[in-house]
């Protein structure tokens, strides 16, 4: 039973580990230069022709239309939000992402049955280990996208007080808003894509004609970063009231920095308290058995053994 068991767990952790790795690849696949692809949904959304959209592979087209077929062609507001929020920008990012969960399902029920039937355990195990598999990959790329996710706010986060000030020199130099945002955008496009990205379309969808304040929303909402909700809000409360951009933006990136100090604090200090579970597990029986263990063979030797 034993060699049994050993003997499917290596299959099936090899077959889990492949499926993985190319799950990663299909969904992790973000674009890393500026695109200036936007959704138009709920007119909020500023999107260039189809035509301009550079065409999806006959692979993804494919996943695409399982996803559609699947989801009747509508999916969630939140799932749209949650993969722009990501760095997915294509409209047919919500069918892709649903076709590749549903094809990873099936590869799982498929791959797992096929290496587990030639092995001498329980049906019910057989059955049970099949529907474990295919659901793991199932709920996969959830995990993909909540570190993606994860990953482009902490990129946004770490570059954008460096950002607000190369945009604070460029206003007190002189410069428009307009024109320092996409000179700024384009400085910082080797540092960090993310931000690069996220400022770029904003001005794309100023030079279509939307408002600063409207665009400045929109960047904010694709995003989900707090900070950058922050600075549209106090650029639009500039523009309004003609108060000192300069300077609003060097009080505004000074405070980011404080924040990020407190935030790093914040960790030190929590550091300490994680830091007790492994010890308790792992370094605290290793000084009992280190102090404990010559006394305790001493009274085995005296009281079983008799010497």
């Amino acid at each position: 039973m034993g060699d049994s068991v050993y003997m499917l767990l290596i299959p099936l952790l090899t077959f889990l580990s492949i499926m993985a790795i190319g799950a990663s690849i299909i969904i992790a696949r973000r674009q890393k230069k500026i695109a200036v692809e936007i959704r138009l949904q709920d007119n909020r959304w500023v999107g260039i022709p189809e035509k301009e959209k550079p065409q999806k592979s006959n692979f993804l087209n494919f996943i695409a239309q399982m996803g559609n077929f699947v989801s009747h062609g509508h999916s969630k507001k939140s799932l749209n939000e949650q993969l722009l929020r990501a760095g997915y920008l294509r409209s047919s990012a919500p069918a892709i992402y649903t076709g590749i969960k549903i094809m990873l399902f099936i590869i799982g029920l498929v791959g797992t049955t096929v290496l587990i039937i030639p092995l001498t355990i329980p049906t019910s195990m057989k059955i049970s280990l099949v529907f474990l598999s295919a659901s793991v990959l199932f709920f996969l790329p959830n995990f993909i996208i909540i570190i993606q996710l994860k990953k482009q706010h902490d990129e946004i986060r770490q570059h954008l007080p460096e950002a607000v000030d190369l945009l604070e020199i460029c206003v007190s130099s002189g410069i428009g808003l307009d024109m320092a945002w996409n000179i700024v955008s384009d400085e910082i496009l080797n540092v960090s894509p993310v931000l690069a990205s996220a400022m770029s379309l904003t001005s794309f969808e100023i030079n279509l004609g939307a408002s600063r304040t409207e665009a400045m929303r929109h960047m904010s909402d694709r995003t989900g970063v707090v900070e950058l909700s922050s600075l549209a809000a106090i650029l639009t409360q500039t523009e309004r009231f003609g108060t000192s951009i300069a300077e609003t933006l060097r009080v505004f990136a000074d405070s980011m920095r404080e924040e990020r100090v407190f935030t790093a604090e914040e960790h030190a200090e929590k550091m300490a308290v994680k830091l007790i579970f492994p010890m308790v597990l792992f370094i605290f029986p290793a000084v009992l058995v280190t102090l404990a263990g010559p006394a305790v063979i001493t009274i085995y030797q005296k009281l079983i053994l008799g010497e």
